[in-house]
């Protein structure tokens, strides 16, 4: 699996490091392998990419309200799932923010759970990937924050409700929003790659047997670091759109 996956990334070099690179050094990003900007994290993550675009295929072709399919029994119970999580969390209105949501928790737990297969490293284990994902999500919060209540309106949430102090709320509530990226990063980060390692360590100690044990704790904290990211971007949104009284 692992000489697959670094064919793969070979030949992905081999296409596209060139404007890669090229674009990479206009926006002033050093890139420390010019003939291979691409790793391995990213390949899988592209391959994760793919594969979910695959199974939205497949569940919209084969869309049945009578005999619904293994693919779309799967797709109704994520979509119920979320969509239970962002109702108890942002209430009324939460239908727009589901698609999103749904999107984070399948692509952070399909990514997580790669580490599962024999002789990969889980993506999400490398610091780039979950800052991948915690971008996005910072913009997307902030944005549904503007559209829901105004330029002004969303600046007012940054001031606290007793105008007096504003001027010392507003830098902390600032900084706070501005450390989301870097906690939503850290924790999924630091959690997958503890795994990975811990699991990597009782495998090289005892080959057989008690490795077993570790893999289900992958398991377990794979599907958990998923709920957790997906849990923090709906309690962000709900705190974006929350209107000023």
């Amino acid at each position: 699996m692992h000489e697959l996956i670094a064919s793969l990334t070979r030949l992905l070099n081999h296409l596209f490091a060139g404007p890669l690179t090229a674009l990479l050094t206009t926006l002033g990003v050093h890139v420390a392998r010019a003939s291979a900007p691409i790793n391995d994290a990213l390949t899988m993550e592209l391959l994760v990419v793919a594969v979910l675009i695959l199974f939205f295929i497949i569940v919209r072709l084969s869309l049945n309200v009578e005999k619904p399919g293994t693919a779309q029994n799967v797709a109704e119970v994520v979509h119920e799932f979320v969509s239970d999580q962002a109702d108890a969390i942002i209430g009324h209105g939460f239908e727009p923010f589901v698609p999103y949501a749904t999107i984070i928790v399948m692509f952070v737990l399909t990514c997580n759970l790669i580490g599962l297969l024999p002789g990969l490293d889980t993506p999400t284990a490398e610091p780039a990937i979950p800052l991948g994902i915690a971008i996005p999500t910072f913009f997307y919060y902030n944005w549904q924050g503007l559209r829901a209540n105004g330029v002004i309106g969303y600046i007012k949430t940054f001031l606290g409700p007793i105008w007096w102090i504003s001027w010392l709320i507003a830098p902390i509530e600032i900084i706070s929003n501005l450390a989301r990226v870097m906690s939503l990063t850290i924790r999924l980060y630091a959690n997958m790659f503890a795994s990975d390692l811990l699991t990597l360590v009782f495998f090289s100690m005892i080959p057989i047997g008690l490795p077993v044990i570790f893999l289900g704790l992958h398991f377990f904290v794979a599907i958990i670091q998923a709920y957790v990211f997906m849990l923090l971007t709906l309690i962000y949104l709900s705190l974006a759109i929350a209107h000023e009284h």
